[in-house]
């Protein structure tokens, strides 16, 4: 079943609407929602809550490309989730990637509007390879080490790749007048 279909499904307020989506991105959720919380059962309870917050959403929205509006909802919900039970037991990996993005990236609210595009901008910029390690590591939130070995080459090299595109992207930002 295609997107459309699937999102007619939920505007026909038809229960298989939820069965359909997990069908199709049930594992795509469950991969962003694990690489954050690194607990299976927190992370289908975040699945499960995506596929509520869809429900509640669809409609009146109608998400252009669903498989990023899904990606936005258990993304959030799973860093909520992090944020509230997190402990410093806990592995700190999306901890230390806020962190280390905070270095390029001014978070003021009125840039809201304007960052994002310039963001976008930015990794259109980029070859594939610095595009994909640069995703991996801040938007699911992988370790330098899976990125390593997903991408087949060292820990050090992706660190190393993730530190020069993290001040290329701050001097791309400092260039269009934002500093951090």
């Amino acid at each position: 079943m295609n997107d459309h279909e699937i999102i007619e499904l939920y505007f026909a307020r038809d229960e298989a609407a939820i069965a359909e989506t997990n069908k199709k991105y049930g594992a795509y959720c469950m991969s962003i929602a694990q690489n954050i919380l690194k607990s299976t059962p927190d992370a289908k309870e975040c699945v499960s809550d995506t596929y509520l917050k869809t429900w509640n959403a669809i409609p009146p929205e109608r998400p252009k490309v669903f498989k990023a509006f899904l990606a936005c909802i258990v993304r959030r919900l799973s860093i909520n989730r992090y944020n509230s039970w997190h402990t410093a037991k806990r592995d700190k990996n999306l901890e230390v990637a806020f962190e280390e993005l905070s270095e390029s990236i001014p978070m003021r609210d009125e840039d809201a509007g304007e960052l994002p595009r310039l963001l976008n901008e930015f990794l259109e910029s980029l070859d594939m390879v610095e595009r994909r390690i640069l995703v991996r590591r801040y938007w699911y939130a992988m370790t330098p080490a899976r990125i390593a070995e997903l991408e087949g080459i060292s820990r050090n090299a992706v660190n190393l790749r993730i530190s020069k595109t993290r001040n290329k992207l701050r001097l791309f930002l400092e260039e269009r007048g934002y500093s951090v």
